[in-house]
Protein backbone atom coordinates (compact mmCIF):
# COMPACT_ATOMS: atom_id res chain seq x y z
CA UNK A 1 0.00 0.00 0.00
CA UNK A 2 2.65 2.50 0.49
CA UNK A 3 4.66 2.29 -2.65
CA UNK A 4 1.20 2.53 -4.89
CA UNK A 5 -1.06 5.25 -5.15
CA UNK A 6 -4.60 5.55 -6.25
CA UNK A 7 -4.10 9.35 -8.19
CA UNK A 8 -1.18 11.40 -8.33
CA UNK A 9 -1.38 15.24 -9.63
CA UNK A 10 -0.77 18.69 -8.94
CA UNK A 11 -2.48 21.91 -6.50
CA UNK A 12 -2.12 25.28 -6.67
CA UNK A 13 -2.53 27.93 -4.09
CA UNK A 14 -1.27 29.16 -0.93
CA UNK A 15 -0.67 27.34 2.18
CA UNK A 16 -2.43 29.06 4.84
CA UNK A 17 -1.83 26.23 7.80
CA UNK A 18 1.70 24.18 8.00
CA UNK A 19 2.44 22.21 11.51
CA UNK A 20 3.51 18.98 12.95
CA UNK A 21 1.30 16.98 14.63
CA UNK A 22 0.66 13.36 16.26
CA UNK A 23 0.87 12.00 19.90
CA UNK A 24 3.38 9.31 18.71
CA UNK A 25 3.70 9.39 15.27
CA UNK A 26 4.35 12.72 14.36
CA UNK A 27 3.73 14.19 10.45
CA UNK A 28 3.46 17.57 9.04
CA UNK A 29 0.07 18.63 8.36
CA UNK A 30 -1.38 21.45 5.83
CA UNK A 31 -4.01 23.43 4.57
CA UNK A 32 -3.43 25.17 0.86
CA UNK A 33 -6.08 27.48 -0.31
CA UNK A 34 -7.19 27.22 -3.53
CA UNK A 35 -8.60 30.54 -5.49
CA UNK A 36 -10.79 30.18 -7.94
CA UNK A 37 -12.48 33.61 -8.55
CA UNK A 38 -12.30 36.96 -6.86
CA UNK A 39 -15.67 37.13 -4.79
CA UNK A 40 -15.97 33.18 -4.49
CA UNK A 41 -15.83 30.20 -1.54
CA UNK A 42 -12.15 29.31 -0.99
CA UNK A 43 -11.73 25.12 -1.21
CA UNK A 44 -8.84 23.70 0.96
CA UNK A 45 -6.58 21.53 0.21
CA UNK A 46 -5.66 19.22 3.34
CA UNK A 47 -2.33 17.42 2.94
CA UNK A 48 -0.16 15.52 4.75
CA UNK A 49 3.92 15.25 4.51
CA UNK A 50 6.46 12.68 5.03
CA UNK A 51 10.00 14.22 4.17
CA UNK A 52 11.08 16.89 6.10
CA UNK A 53 12.99 18.16 2.94
CA UNK A 54 9.39 19.08 1.38
CA UNK A 55 8.49 20.57 4.38
CA UNK A 56 11.34 23.13 5.21
CA UNK A 57 10.31 23.96 1.67
CA UNK A 58 7.03 24.72 2.24
CA UNK A 59 7.53 26.01 5.19
CA UNK A 60 10.21 28.77 3.32
CA UNK A 61 7.66 29.18 0.80
CA UNK A 62 4.57 30.19 3.28
CA UNK A 63 2.55 33.21 1.80
CA UNK A 64 3.70 32.40 -1.75
CA UNK A 65 1.82 30.92 -4.61
CA UNK A 66 3.07 26.98 -4.60
CA UNK A 67 2.24 24.34 -6.49
CA UNK A 68 2.22 21.03 -4.57
CA UNK A 69 2.58 17.75 -6.08
CA UNK A 70 0.91 14.81 -4.36
CA UNK A 71 -0.03 11.04 -4.39
CA UNK A 72 -3.44 10.16 -2.95
CA UNK A 73 -3.05 6.93 -0.90
CA UNK A 74 -5.75 5.35 -0.27
CA UNK A 75 -6.69 2.30 2.56
CA UNK A 76 -4.17 2.96 5.35
CA UNK A 77 -4.81 1.66 8.51
CA UNK A 78 -4.44 4.45 10.97
CA UNK A 79 -3.29 7.97 11.86
CA UNK A 80 0.26 7.09 11.99
CA UNK A 81 0.40 7.59 8.22
CA UNK A 82 -1.03 10.83 8.56
CA UNK A 83 -4.46 12.77 8.76
CA UNK A 84 -4.99 13.11 5.54
CA UNK A 85 -5.15 10.54 2.22
CA UNK A 86 -2.73 13.03 -0.13
CA UNK A 87 1.01 12.85 0.60
CA UNK A 88 2.86 15.72 -0.96
CA UNK A 89 6.60 14.68 -2.26
CA UNK A 90 7.00 17.81 -4.35
CA UNK A 91 6.82 21.73 -3.48
CA UNK A 92 7.57 24.88 -6.31
CA UNK A 93 6.77 28.25 -6.09
CA UNK A 94 4.73 29.67 -8.90
CA UNK A 95 3.88 33.12 -10.82
CA UNK A 96 1.67 35.18 -9.85
CA UNK A 97 -1.79 34.31 -11.57
CA UNK A 98 -4.38 36.95 -13.02
CA UNK A 99 -7.85 36.91 -11.58
CA UNK A 100 -9.37 39.67 -13.43
CA UNK A 101 -8.23 41.81 -16.39
CA UNK A 102 -5.95 44.48 -14.21
CA UNK A 103 -5.86 42.83 -11.13
CA UNK A 104 -3.29 40.46 -10.10
CA UNK A 105 -2.42 38.48 -7.25
CA UNK A 106 1.35 39.33 -6.01
CA UNK A 107 3.40 36.04 -5.38
CA UNK A 108 5.83 38.13 -3.29
CA UNK A 109 5.26 40.78 -0.74
CA UNK A 110 5.46 44.48 -2.19
CA UNK A 111 8.10 46.21 -1.20
CA UNK A 112 7.43 48.53 1.67
CA UNK A 113 7.91 52.27 1.10
CA UNK A 114 8.62 54.70 3.92
CA UNK A 115 5.07 55.89 5.43
CA UNK A 116 7.64 59.03 6.17
CA UNK A 117 8.28 60.16 2.78
CA UNK A 118 4.62 59.60 1.42
CA UNK A 119 2.40 61.59 4.02
CA UNK A 120 3.21 65.43 4.40
CA UNK A 121 4.22 66.44 7.70
CA UNK A 122 4.64 62.41 8.95
CA UNK A 123 8.40 62.89 9.67
CA UNK A 124 7.84 65.53 12.29
CA UNK A 125 4.99 63.19 13.98
CA UNK A 126 7.96 60.11 13.89
CA UNK A 127 10.49 62.69 15.54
Amino acid sequence: MMSWSYSAGERAGWVQKFSKKGWICKTWEGELALVTMPGTAQEKFHFTVWDDSVAEKINKAMGKRVSLHYDEKVGLPGTCFGETRHWVSGVKEVEDIPLAPGVVVPTTPAPAASAASEVPGAATLQK
